[in-house]
């Protein structure tokens, strides 16, 4: 990439913490590269720098400056070579790398693709993880249309909302299908055993609705030791699984729930009252940023067993039982803009016409 088509990656040090955030959303990129005021490269941002300030619990107000890396690695323009750079970069496990002039001004970046082309497949971890995908609810949400098709099954261009994730768990390797159903789950059966794709899904089905988690017990005979992923079968998650895998293992954790960054503008001014019915203050549109539930884990086995049988369990209750039990809780945080939730109902026109397919391949195209 050269200077010219630089700008939306170029982000100035004063900025804050979430207008930076929105800027890589918007770019589609896992990178941004700070300078000062002169335009002089001075470091860098990765989406894993955001979410490390996040899990910090720190203030999106804040400047840059407090976040980005401010030793990075750059080359000059005069006298690197590409030797060099794959070497560092394979090293340093880096996705782009500048190349600076004498003022120390980006004149270009390059990305890992632009390095070792049709490699990057090649060298991409892959995940042998179980993959649960939770598609048993009526999808009241979505009702009339679900009275119908079942969630699962709702089209994101020419397929079904549910093969979509399993086309991109298969990406990261995982070809370790569950279907937990219930609710028109002969039709989501016959459906997968007469498409023309790869996968074997196992079929388990629910007598009665078990809530958001009770399901998940019927796993216990099916899986083995270790920790398997869980998906609603209405949602789309666009970022790195096995870096997910790798943070739910390197965490420990019992639990880890993905979460999304999401921004709420509230279109009114906001009373706050007093005592007596006066006004304390008046806040003009108020702005809140919330890490929300995006409907993805990853479980260890373990916590299946505190899953009572035959009684309605949601997820709340099971990450309840799990920390009363010593159990650890952690999330992984992911952009505003990789998390497609096609339940709510106003995305359902976008998801048959089409144009939220196109959404989710965008999204996919921003995975260097």
């Amino acid at each position: 990439m050269e200077r010219k088509d630089l700008v939306s990656l170029i982000v100035k040090n004063g900025t804050s913490v979430k207008e930076a955030m929105k800027q890589m959303d918007l770019v589609g990129l896992k990178i941004l590269f700070v300078v000062d005021s002169a335009g002089k490269f001075i470091g860098t941002l990765t989406d894993g720098d955001f979410r490390r300030w996040i899990l910090a619990n720190k203030s999106f107000n804040d400047e840059i400056k407090k976040i980005c890396n401010k030793k990075p690695i750059k080359f000059s323009s005069e006298n690197y070579d590409i030797d060099m750079v794959k070497r560092v970069m394979v090293e340093h496990r880096l996705e782009a790398v500048p190349i600076v002039d004498n003022s120390q001004k980006i004149v270009k970046v390059l990305f890992w693709e632009d390095v070792f082309g049709n490699r990057y497949k090649k060298i991409e971890k892959k995940l042998k993880v179980p993959l649960a995908i939770m598609a048993g609810g009526e999808g009241a949400r979505l009702s009339p249309f679900t009275k119908i098709l079942p969630k699962p099954l709702i089209p994101i261009n020419e397929k079904p909302i549910a093969e979509v994730i399993m086309d991109r768990f298969a990406e990261f390797g995982c070809a370790e299908f569950y279907f937990l159903l219930g609710y028109k789950g002969a039709m989501i059966q016959s459906y997968f055993d007469s498409a023309k794709n790869n996968y074997k899904p196992v079929y388990i089905f629910e007598n009665k609705p078990g809530g958001t988690a009770g399901a998940l017990k019927l796993l216990s005979n099916h899986l083995t030791k270790g920790s398997f992923f869980v998906s609603n079968c209405d949602i789309l998650i666009e970022a790195d699984y096995a870096d997910m895998y790798e943070s739910h293992i390197r965490d420990d954790n019992d639990i880890t729930i993905v979460g999304a960054m999401r921004h709420f503008v509230v279109p009114y001014g906001i009373i706050a009252m007093e005592e007596g019915g006066q006004i304390a203050k008046l806040i003009e549109k108020p702005e809140y940023d919330f890490l929300v539930n995006t409907g993805m884990y990853i479980l260890k086995k373990e916590v299946l067993s505190y899953i009572p049988k035959n009684e309605k369990f949601d997820f709340t209750d099971l990450i309840k039982k799990t920390r009363e039990k010593g159990g650890k809780i952690g999330v992984y945080p992911v952009s505003e803009k990789s998390w497609l939730d096609i339940g709510q109902l106003e995305l359902l026109g976008e998801a048959v016409s089409g144009s939220l397919g196109e959404k989710w391949n965008r999204m996919k195209a921003r995975t260097l």
